[in-house]
């Protein structure tokens, strides 16, 4: 599979779409940054890379972070992680109050916000050090001892994030929450400010895409089974309230932030990373989407 002059076909072929959408304004920090802007990498399973466009400039992670919040708790708590967040798809948008009241504080998956925020206080209460052990897990799994937080995009975060903090307390309130609210929200923000490339997000999701080799980074082990099933809550909930329409357009397991950035993995072929930051009104990058469905159409390579 050439997948080198595919990736430049896929860029080509998404230029129609280059103006359609808005980078996420409602985070200042993020609203600064330049629309035109467009990546991505492929790691195969074979240890072979393919890259395009700016596939090794830095952009700030966001949600894409829950999935490793989620294999640290997994790998922390095991199936005690599933008393207090669910696995099903909610339908609902990423930062919903409605659903969490109705159902009586445990969040409907870890992608959601409520998920996270839940994940987050799970990690405040197993590890010492929670920043410095988030970050060196996230370096151990990439292959990569530069990424960082940005302080700026968490602070820009905190500053205006109302719903989060009422997200939190209303967690709070139905005791799924130990720590201090602001202490959860700062870690929060942090983890979803981290800044990495294409070619990182990529090569970070490789040991989800590769099940048969074994997932050990920094302390952190899951089983082929665990893995195989973070794959699945990646299928049904990794974009929120179009996770049908990803799956239906792309067929393969991956999650999205808001600040562009898409990681998606073919079990045991590769993993695949793409970043545009102009986004639709889910959430999602549009020419991120729109050119993993040309790469899953033109190499005839789905999980379907």
């Amino acid at each position: 599979m050439d997948y080198q002059q595919i990736l430049k076909d896929i860029y080509q072929e998404i230029q129609p779409y280059a103006s359609i959408g808005k980078q996420a304004d409602y985070i200042p920090a993020l609203a600064k940054i330049n629309p035109d802007q467009f990546g991505m990498c492929i790691h195969t399973i074979q240890n072979k890379t393919f890259m395009h466009g700016e596939a090794t400039t830095d952009f700030s992670i966001q949600s894409i972070s829950k999935v490793f919040s989620l294999a640290m708790c997994l790998s922390l708590e095991g199936d005690n992680l599933w008393k207090r967040v669910g696995k099903e798809p909610s339908g609902t948008a990423f930062n919903s109050l409605v659903q969490l009241e109705v159902e009586k504080g445990i969040p409907r998956n870890p992608f959601i916000n409520a998920g996270a925020i839940v994940m987050t206080d799970i990690l405040l209460n197993h590890l010492k050090y929670p920043e410095e052990e988030y970050l060196r897990f996230v370096h151990s799994i990439s292959g990569n001892n530069q990424i960082h937080y940005n302080e700026e995009v968490a602070l820009s975060e905190r500053e205006n994030g109302y719903l989060n903090a009422a997200i939190t307390n209303l967690l709070k309130y139905h005791h799924n929450i130990d720590n201090d609210i602001e202490r959860v929200l700062h870690f929060y923000f942090l983890q979803c400010s981290i800044e990495m490339s294409c070619y990182d997000l990529s090569k970070a999701f490789l040991p989800f895409a590769n099940h048969k080799q074994a997932f050990t980074f920094e302390g952190i082990t899951l089983t082929a089974s665990q893995v195989k099933r973070i794959n699945a809550i990646m299928q049904t909930c990794g974009f929120y309230d179009e996770a049908g329409e990803f799956s239906y357009l792309v067929g393969l397991p991956g999650k999205s932030g808001v600040g562009g950035g898409i990681a998606a993995v073919y079990p045991l072929r590769y993993s695949v990373a793409v970043w545009s930051p102009r986004l639709n009104q889910k959430g999602n990058s549009v020419m991120g989407i729109k050119a993993l469905e040309l790469l899953t159409t033109q190499t005839q390579e789905s999980i379907f």
